[in-house]
């Protein structure tokens, strides 16, 4: 298991706020929301970033899609939600251990940034 924070999350190490779990993903809250509802999907499977992600993982990031659908609709984001990963310190990820956000709650702007 990653020793990321989400590998900590993941182990029950550090609390979050947990929308969604099941034995391959979790879903929380992010605690530096960037929209009025911002979530984090991650596997439970230490996966550093999409451009590692292997053909064996194609079922699993088919899931955190569909997971990530599932708690966008349990938070009420009928009018739409954005579902943004980065890849690497030039795509803006933090956190080496993969992890979808969605984004939602507001009329979000393209481009993000």
């Amino acid at each position: 298991m990653s020793d990321t924070i989400f590998g900590k999350i993941i182990r029950k190490e550090i609390s979050a706020d947990i929308v969604y779990e099941d034995d391959r993903a979790i879903a929380f809250r992010d605690i530096q929301p960037q929209a009025p509802t911002h979530i984090l999907v991650i596997p439970k499977k230490p996966i550093l970033r999409v451009s590692e992600a292997t053909p064996e993982d194609q079922a699993l990031l088919g899931h955190l899609l569909l997971v990530a659908k599932q708690v966008a609709e349990e938070a009420g984001l009928s009018n739409g939600y954005r579902v943004v990963t980065n890849n690497g310190s030039d795509g803006g990820q933090s956190v080496d251990h993969l992890h979808f956000h969605v984004l939602g709650g507001r009329q979000l702007q393209w481009p993000p940034g």
